[in-house]
């Protein structure tokens, strides 16, 4: 049998709260958690965060556009420094959330994103050891959220896939023979540090809806300590639909759950959205599309999941999924963009794509025992990166512009947002 999670996400740190303040809480259903937590829950809202410093250098109505996104919960990332530095910076934030609960994105893990548009991180291990220290220091005993690390198990340097695969990070100055084990070092270590906190949740990456079949990112999570965290996040910095998403989570959590408590290590029964087949649909599966919302009743064979949940169903039994996970909403209002067949060689859907909207405000009023919260974490205005959709450049073919470099203020993407964002962004 495996561990329980060490705590229930979000709830429990609103429990820690409420301790702290001498409320004492009883044992209670499920049901009766969730109250607790969706009303005593606020989001930290930074009025010194990147948006409100981009509103002070825009006019007109670039500056109302980033004010307005300011007023909404996101992420706050920490991204390098010493480790005094991201202790300071860290303590300097936490200090003035009073009773709100900040965002931190943890993000210096060594070298993030193999060397594309986020490169950088720390320069060794032992370098990112001592920095995430730093960094867990400057929480205390505060209250906080951590997002640990995105793309940290979507991108491993030199790694090969369950299916034998080996995936295309392949950094020459690295090591392929102790790549993959210094990244599994790196964020057993983060999660150990973190949770040691008091009022600390911390969640490890667990990709998205569009990218790793739901046991690979089981896989993935478990090497990396997700049974000592308190679950997993999706979607950061991506588009897909926040109902496929959820899904997608739901999946990954059952598939953690049968290979720790039913099959240990049978990876391969796992469902999952490239293979929808299932004893609902007599096995009859296809790969899922993201153009659209799934459910377990599409009329569309390439939009229905009852084949994956019948899945789970029949080789779960009485085993409940039990790892939580909070979703990315920040700019999936639209859903994901398809590009225009045959036009890139590779079309770079997940940077900067035009056409998108904001998503699902930041709550954790979710509805689902499961999914701890829908976050901002991806900073929405600011760009994924300098785009070339496999062209040479320097324009993002499909903006007809340069972007700015990731992280940078886009006006024209924070415009847009906000124009389509689903549900529409209201001025308060």
């Amino acid at each position: 049998m495996t561990a329980a999670p060490r705590r229930r996400g979000l709830a429990a740190l609103v429990a820690c709260a409420l301790a702290v303040a001498g409320v004492v809480l009883g044992a209670a259903p499920a049901s009766a958690a969730n109250d607790v937590l969706d009303a005593r829950t606020r989001l930290y809202v930074d009025p010194q965060s990147t948006t409100a410093q981009a509103a002070r250098t825009l006019r007109g109505q670039a500056r109302q556009d980033a004010r307005l996104l300011s007023r909404v919960p996101s992420g706050s990332w920490f991204t390098g420094g010493t480790p005094d530095e991201v202790r300071r910076d860290v303590s300097r934030l936490v200090r003035r959330t009073g009773r709100q609960v900040p965002v931190l994105v943890a993000y210096n893990v060594p070298f993030r994103d193999c060397a594309l548009y986020s490169a950088g991180g720390a320069a060794s291990l032992d370098e990112y050891r001592a920095w995430i220290e730093g960094f867990a220091a400057g929480i205390g005993d505060r209250q906080a959220v951590v997002v640990l690390e995105p793309d940290g198990l979507g991108v491993i340097p030199w790694y090969t896939t369950l299916d034998g695969v080996q995936e295309s990070c392949r950094p020459a100055e690295l090591d392929p023979q102790t790549a993959v084990d210094e990244r599994f070092a790196a964020l057993n270590h983060a999660v150990d540090v973190l949770a040691a906190l008091p009022r600390t949740v911390v969640y490890l990456d667990g990709t998205g809806s569009s990218w790793l079949p739901a046991g690979e990112s089981a896989d993935r999570l478990l090497k990396a300590g997700v049974q000592r965290a308190d679950g997993f996040f999706l979607n950061v910095s991506n588009y897909e639909r926040t109902e496929n998403v959820v899904h997608y989570g739901t999946w990954v959590s059952g598939c953690i759950a049968y290979v720790t408590q039913v099959a240990p290590g049978d990876f391969a029964s796992c469902g999952h959205q490239y293979w929808s087949g299932g004893p609902a649909n007599d096995w009859n599966g296809v790969q899922l599309s993201n153009q659209g919302v799934w459910s377990d009743d599409a009329a569309d064979p390439l939009l229905n999941t009852a084949g994956i949940t019948s899945r789970y169903a029949m080789i779960l039994g009485d085993v409940e999924p039990s790892t939580h996970f909070v979703v990315d909403t920040s700019r999936n209002g639209q859903g994901a963009w398809a590009a225009p067949a045959g036009v890139y060689t590779d079309a770079e859907t997940w940077c900067n794509p035009p056409g998108r909207g904001l998503g699902v405000r930041p709550t954790t009023r979710t509805g689902n025992d499961l999914v701890d919260a829908y976050l901002w974490i991806k900073v929405p205005g600011e760009s994924d990166g300098q785009c070339l959709r496999g062209t040479a450049g320097p324009e993002d073919p499909e903006r007809g512009m340069v972007a700015p470099q990731a992280g940078g203020w886009f006006v024209e993407q924070a415009r847009e947002l906000i124009a389509l964002a689903d549900p529409p962004l209201t001025r308060r």
